[in-house]
């Protein structure tokens, strides 16, 4: 079946169709590196890391370009606030840039330790402002703008389709204030495209250009750098519920007036992950971090198989026991993959001739064509290591197919657990059961102290035993970094 993906511009289901045949082009906004990324912003990246991942298990060759932005944000998308990089700065006691150089490797250690794949091309906004300047001249040229107050304003009254991502009504474009309104703009919705006059007097980073010595305005980088690298037109525009009102209606403006034709043909965006107190945010403090996770006891991997149990588009509701859930479902997936390691021939067969590792394998795929369903995926993987119908070698070939996609290292896992059980005098299934045998008599017999003392010699060897009334159940226990 063909890919289907949710186009927020429509808000409809849509058949998937490149540009090129068998290419996709992608552009997904990136952080903005003036302080730690929080667990909600990473969903963005996990997201696009899934559908880059996708996309290429589809068959298609995918360029993914993503942004990193130190030039100063404000802390509001309507160009109010303060600006984001100089407070972390003047809070820290360095330099803008020395601040950005900070984050951008604390977001690189982030991404690496979720397994997110880098993306094609990573760009700089301050390595790009040329291409800022130039794509805001072709915007003035097209008649688009005007000067103000010393900084130059995108009129979208210029521009008939403005905010149809958004669904603006008329009436939502006639409102005649938002939180502290630039006196200076003729519509509040107006935005700015270059700053030389602001309400910061010492600027930190500013540039030469045709309206005067300043800044771009915080929208403009993703316009020009995607179409830098991507050109004019391209297939796929991703980023969070909330860049949807201002930041990509107005990326769409932008570019659109530029160039006279449309920009994006698909915008994804992503659900907020929120927390019993709401959405997750910087300015107010609630938000937690990756090390964060860490330092309580969690593999990163728990988080990324944690999000990739719900769809992108839906709200997903953090907890400390969502967590616990996610890390043991993929402790018990990883030992599953172990046994059948255990168990594999070496006799290697080729996956296209196996009808029922085939059949597991083509609803994972039907599913991701189904708008990136990872929980019905996941679901499709958990169901194969169940079952014992699939030969070994098939089983982990198919495994090894699905994991390009949901990037959790189930293969590498699985050896390191079994590594592990064996430098600890692991021992093979058969060795285990005997010894259960031997403790379950003994248990019978009352000899409670032998019971014990097998438990604890399993304990030491990675085998975790389980009493249930339907008999003793044993795993091979995973450490933190496996």
């Amino acid at each position: 079946m063909p890919l289907e993906l949710y186009n927020t511009m429509g808000r409809t289901t849509q058949k998937f169709t490149p540009l090129v045949p068998g290419k996709v082009s992608f552009y997904g906004c990136g952080p903005t590196v003036y302080n730690y990324a929080h667990i909600g912003n990473l969903r963005a990246f996990v997201f696009q890391d899934t559908l880059s991942r996708s996309l290429s298990f589809l068959g298609y060759e995918v360029t993914h370009v993503m942004n990193v932005t130190d030039i100063g944000h404000l802390t509001d998308d309507a160009d109010d606030g303060e600006d984001k990089m100089v407070t972390k700065a003047r809070e820290r006691g360095q330099s803008v840039l020395e601040i950005a150089d900070f984050y951008t490797k604390a977001f690189f250690d982030d991404i690496d330790r979720l397994n997110i794949q880098r993306p094609t091309i990573m760009c700089k906004a301050t390595d790009h402002i040329q291409q800022m300047i130039d794509l805001i001249t072709r915007i003035e040229a097209n008649g688009h703008t005007y000067f103000a107050g010393g900084n130059l304003y995108f009129d979208i009254s210029t521009f008939a389709d403005y905010g149809a991502l958004a669904h603006f009504k008329s009436d939502d474009l006639k409102v005649e204030s938002r939180v502290d309104i630039d006196t200076n703009k003729r519509n509040p919705y107006d935005f700015v495209l270059w700053f030389t006059k602001s309400k910061f007097e010492n600027q930190a980073l500013v540039w030469d250009s045709p309206w005067g010595r300043g800044y771009p305005g915080w929208h403009i980088e993703c316009s020009a750098m995607s179409m830098h690298y991507l050109g004019e037109q391209f297939d796929i525009h991703t980023g969070g519920i909330d860049h949807i009102q201002i930041h990509h209606t107005n990326e769409i403006a932008q570019s659109e007036g530029a160039t006279g034709k449309k920009w994006v043909n698909y915008w994804l965006h992503n659900e907020f992950l929120i927390m019993d107190k709401g959405k997750m945010s910087k300015s107010s403090g609630n938000f937690l971090t990756l090390q964060y996770l860490i330092d309580q006891g969690f593999d990163p991997l728990d988080y990324r198989f944690f999000l990739l149990g719900g769809h992108y588009r839906s709200q997903l509701t953090f907890s400390w026991e969502s967590m616990e859930s996610a890390r043991n479902s993929r402790r018990n997936l990883v030992q599953r993959i172990a046994r059948i390691m255990e168990t594999d021939a070496t006799d290697q067969t080729d996956l296209s001739k196996t009808a029922k590792a085939h059949e597991w394998l083509n609803r994972f795929r039907e599913h991701l064509e189904q708008d990136i369903s990872t929980p019905r995926a996941l679901s499709e993987l958990q169901g194969l290591v169940r079952d014992n119908t699939v030969p070994p070698a098939e089983a982990l070939e198919a495994i090894k197919q699905m994991d390009t996609v949901l990037g959790l290292d189930l293969l590498d896992s699985a050896k390191n657990l079994l590594d592990a059980s064996h430098c600890t005098g692991g021992m093979s299934e058969s060795q285990i059961g005997e010894l259960i045998s031997e403790r379950t008599k003994a248990k019978s017999e009352k000899n409670y102290s032998r019971a014990d003392e097998i438990r604890n010699q399993l304990n030491e060897s990675g085998i975790l035993l389980e009493d249930t009334p339907s008999g003793t159940t044993w795993k091979r226990s995973i450490g933190e970094n496996s």
